[in-house]
């Protein structure tokens, strides 16, 4: 269990470094995707750099973050290989990462980088205007049916998959 928490950790910290790679350093409109349509309408391409040698550092902290993702996987699932995990142990383990990241996105990304401390409008300041006068993000719903509905399903897969080996 200390495992899956600290796998969670990770998981995480794979996303936030992901996160500021993303907008920080390389500013692609094509990370942004998972934006609301309107804020995805206003952002203006960055054709300059932030700083000489931005995109470089982005793409690399981007690629460590990816390795991140992959290691909590590897882990995740070796370590119910070598402990003899059964299909409920192995769901557990990835429902517990899955939900952890979950509210940790809703918590600080939704809540606290974008709405309170309007990281996101620090780099784009165009957006401002479409998350002005908002509590939360746009998209709670999405939010709610990954936590509730799609990572169970997933992690369930994933268990009777592990359990197949």
């Amino acid at each position: 269990m200390l495992l899956t928490i600290f796998l969670a950790i990770v998981f995480c910290a794979a996303i936030s470094l992901m996160l500021l790679s993303a907008v920080a350093f390389i500013q692609d409109k094509k990370f942004f995707s998972s934006a609301p349509k309107e804020a995805q309408e206003v952002i203006k391409p960055r054709e300059t750099e932030l700083f000489y040698g931005a995109r470089v550092i982005g793409w690399a902290l981007m690629a460590f973050s990816f390795l991140m993702i992959a290691g909590v996987g590897v882990i995740s699932i070796w370590d119910g290989f070598r402990s003899g995990f059964t299909f409920g142990q192995f769901f557990l383990r990835f429902v517990l990462i899955f939900s952890i990241y979950k509210i940790y996105d809703m918590v600080c990304f939704d809540y606290f980088l974008l709405m309170r401390y309007r990281f996101f409008q620090h780099y784009f300041p165009e957006v401002e205007s479409v998350y002005s006068n908002r509590k939360y993000g746009f998209n709670i719903r999405s939010q709610l049916l990954k936590l509730l509905v799609i990572f169970p399903a997933a992690s369930a897969l994933a268990a009777w998959i592990c359990t197949l080996f």
